[in-house]
């Protein structure tokens, strides 16, 4: 007869199962050195405190990182600037987007770009995360899209607050004017951060590789186009996007990392008679 799997267990047996690859890869298997190290101090930690919690500090560790890198990249970005290193892209670009423009092309990519927005990036946050929550009957979905939403925000603020770039000329953007600092793209940014994540729950519970590889080509051209969609409407010069595209990578892999190690204590302390392996 089949076991009767109590709702309360419902999501961790999920996790454990279903979350574990992606690619064919188990997330929870460490083959550098570095991470299984990782993998043995997040364990002690989750024993002690619950894996949950665990892996709030784990994100919390990583907000730090994050910033480090966010400051780091604003001293860099500011020795390219005055080296006219990167920033030698910034002119002809912005010079070429007002040279493609058309009173239809200038609407469609105003509404594009709005998506990337205050409501559009929140709104499909928090509908995936109530969604997936609901549907796994799990709180790490909930975790996982507030820390990467929030840690992009954070970066987004600081990153604006330690280099005080000015945007272009607004003779040369397309209305509705901003006038917050230009560095980083804060459109770019979230879009990064919120698209990838999403892709990566969702490729989480996804079978078919090919079916992966679609999903995770979205959020990437979804990322890509945005920041794109910034320098088009000379709302941002081109090293804010290209900054914002790092930064948010980063922060990404952060996210996942902390997961990963998340499922990797999961694992350990359940145990083979709730993963179904049987162990060596």
């Amino acid at each position: 007869m089949r076991e009767e799997i109590p709702e309360s267990e419902k999501g961790r047996r999920g996790e454990l199962t279903g979350d574990r690859f992606v690619a064919g890869k188990d997330l929870t298997t460490w083959r550098s050195a570095a991470g299984r190290w990782l993998a043995a101090v997040a364990q002690r930690i989750a024993q002690w405190i619950g894996p949950h919690l665990a892996l709030v500090i784990a994100l919390g560790i990583g907000a730090g990182f994050a910033a480090l890198t966010t400051w780091l990249a604003s001293e860099v970005y500011e020795a390219v600037v005055d080296a006219n290193g990167v920033a030698l892209w910034d002119e002809p670009l912005l010079e070429a987007s007002v040279a493609l423009r058309t009173p239809i092309t200038e609407q469609l990519v105003t509404s594009y770009t709005d998506i990337g927005g205050v409501v559009g990036m929140p709104l499909i946050a928090v509908t995936t995360m109530v969604v997936l929550a609901v549907r796994r009957k799990s709180w790490t979905p909930v975790i996982l899209m507030l820390a990467a939403g929030g840690g992009s925000l954070l970066m987004t603020v600081a990153g604006k607050e330690l280099f005080g770039r000015a945007r272009p000329e607004l003779a040369f953007a397309v209305p509705p004017f901003e006038h917050s600092p230009s560095f980083p793209s804060g459109h770019t940014l979230n879009a990064v951060v919120v698209a990838g994540i999403v892709a990566y729950l969702l490729m989480l519970r996804q079978d078919s590789k090919r079916t992966q590889a679609l999903t995770a080509g979205l959020a990437a051209v979804f990322a890509i186009t945005m920041g794109m969609s910034r320098v088009y409407l000379g709302h941002h010069w081109f090293t804010d996007v290209l900054v914002a595209w790092v930064l948010g990578l980063a922060w990404l892999a952060v996210v996942i990392t902390a997961h990963r190690l998340y499922l990797t204590t999961r694992k350990r302390i359940a145990g083979p008679e709730v993963t179904g392996e049987i162990e060596p």
